[in-house]
């Protein structure tokens, strides 16, 4: 992938902080929006943050922060950008807006991508003029920590704008996947999704607590995921084994079509997790802070990243 590109991305909150930095710590040059003034304001502070938090030197923050220039307009961040990455809050009137106003004002030969975690991209990009030039990039979170990319194509995308887009990523030291066809949720929220339902399905029906469930993952077949897949798993064991498990267990696994009417009685009544002190489980802010200092240790870890 060819250097000096400019990277234009709207939203300078978590994911487009961190979808900034990425991009200029690979060498582009990278311009950042946002509506919210403070929002655009304290990016430089929390890019140098999160920078320092991948271990990188004062030398190297200086040299990323140099790449980025804060736009106070969509239309300024765009004008001459070669890829364009949305990460605008989970609504999609609002991306579709955005959308409207990038499409207006970028170049004909960029590259579009909406950065969502669950909306299908053909509904965010179908009021386009050039929808072949469009994608979908989901980045997880943090994005400048998780290596995965999942570059989801549309009916309409042009292969070759995917193949860039996903050579783009890589040459950022990201892990680019294709998604070949726009189904919600992609290929990893529908597994972790999946999962969850069961969890949330155990719970609710009195098989064991939230914390058994946390126990079971985190002790077992959690501590593999990491580098062995679940078909590599089902290949490792044998398909045969795989099919005998199935046909004795799927029958009775949770699938109903919505949500859980234990998830939503717990939202109605504010327990909604760390934030309010209680969600499946009750939790005292020193004990939030500490899952997510052990997320963060265990991310730098697995990058080769020692930070006490």
């Amino acid at each position: 992938m060819e250097k000096n590109l400019q990277i234009a991305v709207i939203g300078a909150g978590l994911m487009g902080h961190g979808i900034a930095l990425t991009f200029a710590r690979a060498g582009q040059y990278v311009t950042l929006s946002d509506p919210h003034e403070e929002t655009l304001k304290s990016a430089p502070a929390r890019i140098s943050a999160s920078l320092k938090g991948l271990g990188a030197k004062e030398v190297e923050i200086a040299k990323a922060l140099k790449k980025i220039e804060l736009c106070n307009s969509v239309a300024s961040a765009v004008s001459k950008a070669d890829f364009v990455f949305e990460a605008a809050p989970e609504k999609l009137d609002l991306k579709k807006a955005i959308f409207a106003d990038i499409e207006a004002h970028a170049p004909e030969g960029a590259i579009l991508a909406s950065n969502t975690s669950v909306i299908q991209i053909t509904k965010i990009m179908d009021d386009l003029k050039l929808r072949k030039r469009a994608v979908g990039t989901h980045w997880w979170n943090p994005p400048h920590m998780i290596p995965l990319v999942e570059v989801i194509k549309t009916e309409w995308t042009d292969g070759s704008v995917a193949q860039r887009m996903s050579d783009l990523l890589a040459d950022a030291g990201k892990t680019p996947v294709m998604v070949e066809k726009d189904v919600p949720g992609f290929i990893g929220n529908r597994l972790q999704h999946a999962l969850w339902r069961e969890a949330v399905s155990l719970v609710e029906n009195g098989i064991c607590d939230a914390e058994a469930v946390d126990t079971v993952i985190k002790a077992s077949f959690g501590r593999r995921l990491a580098v062995l897949g679940p078909l590599e798993n089902a290949d490792l064991v044998g398909t045969d084994l795989t099919l005998d498990i199935h046909e004795n267990v799927l029958f009775d696994l949770e699938s109903r079509k919505g949500p859980s009417p234990y998830l939503e009685q717990l939202v109605a009544e504010g327990r909604l997790g760390m934030k309010s002190g209680e969600g499946f489980r009750k939790w005292s802010e020193e004990e939030a802070q500490d899952v997510r200092s052990r997320v963060t240790r265990h991310l730098n870890r697995l990058e080769g990243i020692l930070i006490d």
